[in-house]
């Protein structure tokens, strides 16, 4: 069964679901920055980032039957959808850009959301996964959504992608803090050291992908993490060239 949307919307309201919002915003911005001129589709539960997509034509969230749905304005107007997560309804190839954020982890099946979101990403759509990390603590404490249902690991991650006829292109991790209160004024630094001393710690996973057909990545091959000054998500050598319509995701950046 999957959180309620009143669960949700109290606990991004807390300090600790403020700082899991402010710490995938950032990744996020140097992945896609505004989504200038992109339709942007948000599945699961992903209002607390959509409105960071300033210059998107249309974003739309599309929330999970099982979990409910809440009023949110975008240029003024509602554009919340309640959404069976298997039969979404939108025409194929709608999307530009899809997030999934608490869209996996409660999922009955799945490989089944997502190959329903892949169907509605454009040709050459990219798609960010943001999940529960398997080894994290996050995923260990109940009393945040992170620790509901099923968590992931990258190979996981990156497995469920490709069955659904995707190629991963980038991939970071967020949330070494421990969701402890006490902990809470210590997770800026974290961010920094943790990927470099704790890379098992994190809370939370996130993975690109794009379409088999507009991939450039060597066959077989992974995407990597260059962990170099605050982690983003990181394409591997092979997708830079792919992904060059947007500033490095390493580049250094103003702290919000």
């Amino acid at each position: 069964m999957r959180r309620s949307i009143d669960d949700l919307r109290t606990f991004y309201g807390e300090p600790t679901g403020a700082l899991a919002r402010r710490m995938l915003a950032r990744r996020l911005e140097d992945a896609w920055g505004a989504a200038n001129g992109n339709d942007v589709l948000g599945l699961g539960y992903a209002t607390p980032w959509l409105d960071g997509f300033i210059g998107a034509r249309r974003t739309i969230a599309a929330m999970p039957g099982g979990q409910g749905a809440e009023q949110w304005a975008a240029a003024g107007r509602n554009r919340t959808v309640l959404v069976d997560d298997r039969r979404l309804p939108f025409a194929a190839g709608t999307f530009d850009r899809i997030l999934l954020v608490h869209a996996l982890e409660e999922a009955d099946d799945p490989q089944a959301l997502l190959a329903e979101a892949v169907r509605v990403l454009s040709p050459a759509g990219r798609i960010i996964l943001a999940a529960a990390a398997r080894g994290g603590m996050w995923a260990r404490a109940e009393t945040t959504p992170f620790g509901h249902g099923r968590p992931f690991t990258r190979g996981q991650l990156e497995r469920l992608v490709r069955e659904v006829g995707l190629e991963p292109a980038a991939w970071s991790q967020a949330l070494y803090v421990p969701p402890w209160r006490p902990m809470l004024p210590l997770a800026d630094g974290l961010e920094q050291i943790g990927p470099k001393l704790f890379p098992g710690a994190a809370g939370l996973i996130m993975l690109e992908a794009s379409r088999r057909a507009y991939a450039r990545v060597r066959p077989g091959g992974a995407a990597q993490a260059v962990l170099a000054g605050r982690p983003a998500l990181t394409p591997s050598p092979a997708a830079r060239d792919r992904l060059s319509d947007r500033p490095p995701m390493g580049a250094a950046r103003k702290q919000p």
